[in-house]
């Protein structure tokens, strides 16, 4: 029941944004080489890698700088990728791992190999489960960037205090992993956005 929800789910939003989606996309293109979309390797369920896909926000390789985005004021960011990021518009590329299977709507945010090579076993709990474009960790969490840039140690800020954190919130939803608690985290999410 879940899946054949993200897959219609998925379709429908696609098509919404379909159009708007193109014009943002042309802004990317003109203004900076790349590509439109960025693809980065995630940790999915089993321990399986994927890649992610985003709309493009950053500089061409400027993953290779960090894998943290400190704050909107970052300047790797592009104009079009502070404008994106505001509304979490670079997420929706993602609707596309949906349809692979990869991810679900909702479900554990997937994090790359170097953090989910920190978890304790019970935090690897979560790779029991398919990971999500959104859940508690992203509602909670909605301006993780701009918490990691007030730090004067994002790195050692996400490791030790914001991600053992979004992972106790992983663990609440995979403990009672229900189609009305997905229902209610995507309407708090698009509530969440528009405010």
């Amino acid at each position: 029941m879940k899946r054949l929800f993200d897959i219609v789910v998925s379709i429908v939003i696609l098509l919404c944004i379909l159009p708007f989606g193109i014009l943002l996309s042309i802004w990317i293109a003109l203004e900076s080489a790349g590509g439109v979309f960025y693809k980065q390797e995630r940790i999915g369920k089993n321990g399986v890698p994927f890649y992610l896909f985003k709309f493009r926000s950053m500089r061409k390789d400027a993953d290779k700088q960090g894998r943290l985005t400190i704050g909107m004021k970052d300047n790797r960011i592009t104009k079009s990728g502070q404008f994106i990021r505001k509304y979490k518009l670079d997420e929706f590329p993602q609707f596309l791992n949906v349809l692979k299977g990869e991810m679900s709507i909702v479900g554990p945010r997937p994090e790359v190999k170097e953090y989910v090579d920190l978890y304790t076993p019970e935090q690897a709990k979560v790779l029991e489960v398919k990971p999500g474009i959104t859940d508690y960790a992203s509602l909670e969490y909605f301006d993780e960037n701009r918490i990691l840039g007030e730090s004067d140690d994002p790195q050692k800020t996400y490791v030790e205090e914001v991600m053992p954190a979004k992972l106790r919130l992983n663990m609440k939803y995979i403990a009672k992993p229900t189609l009305a608690t997905d229902v209610k985290i995507m309407w708090s999410t698009f509530k969440k956005i528009i405010s």
